[in-house]
């Protein structure tokens, strides 16, 4: 058993009075450190197993474990980043990634130092006393992963935290990823519909079939960091990735 392990995961959801089938029985182990991406088609309940693993969701069968242990409801274990970073525009960045670590009541010196080291590594420092209202939809990324950072989860989960993005921002903050994820060795799920942006940061790319769904195919990602969009040897990966995504997408 690895890091973190599903379990014949199972969901369903109510449709036009009847059951709709969503998730066939995911197993997914992932190991101490890795970096998986999840693609497959819209609908298919990518978001929905990453929901369940980060206790928002039952399952109607099977079971999430963490070290070993099942785990089924919230906890700071399992932190989860949106694609809309849900700050709090009330609270400037500082107290926005400080957030989670003044409900556990850390002391204001050590919130200070714990957010200072993670504000610097997503460039945020100078902007720490803006609110996030006056922040572009990128920096506001680099809040949600700093506010999900500094609770030092166990496992980070990322629901397409860049897709709104432009095309400039969002290939910057994929390298920046990359180099976080290197620094911290943080076990990382990342859901993403953009099949370039999950070859660039997976240690592996599981392609889920159309819905209900289940684990299609298991790619390997093993080329050296950081990875860039423009590396033309990555497109074998993403060539692999979209033969087994195409006939999934036309189902």
């Amino acid at each position: 058993m690895g890091k973190l392990e599903s379990r014949n995961i199972e969901k369903y959801f109510k449709h036009d009075g009847k059951p709709l089938k969503t998730l066939d029985g995911i197993d997914l182990n992932v190991e101490d450190g890795e970096f998986v991406c999840i693609v497959g088609p819209s609908g298919c309940g990518k978001s929905t197993f990453l929901r369940i693993t980060a206790g928002l969701e039952k399952p109607d069968g099977g079971e999430i474990f963490l070290d070993t242990k099942s785990v089924d409801t919230t906890g700071p274990n399992r932190i989860m980043v949106f694609q809309e970073g849900a700050l709090f525009p009330w609270l400037n960045v500082r107290d926005n990634v400080e957030y989670g670590l003044k409900i556990a009541g850390i002391p204001v010196e050590e919130r200070n130092k714990i957010s200072n080291r993670y504000l610097d590594m997503m460039q945020l420092s100078q902007f720490a006393t803006s609110y996030t209202y006056q922040l572009s939809t990128g920096m506001k990324q680099r809040v949600a992963i700093a506010r999900a950072l500094v609770m030092d989860p166990d496992v980070l989960l990322m629901d397409e935290p860049f897709a709104a993005l432009d095309p400039q921002t969002r290939d910057l903050l994929l390298v920046e990823m990359q180099l976080i994820w290197q620094k911290t060795k943080k076990t990382i799920i990342f859901v993403t519909h953009n099949v370039s942006e999950a070859v660039m940061l997976g240690t592996r790319v599981l392609v889920f079939t159309h819905r209900p769904a289940k684990i299609k195919k298991e790619i390997k990602i093993d080329y050296r960091r950081p990875r860039v969009a423009e590396d033309e040897n990555l497109l074998p990966y993403q060539q692999k990735i979209l033969a087994e995504l195409r006939p999934e997408v036309k189902k």
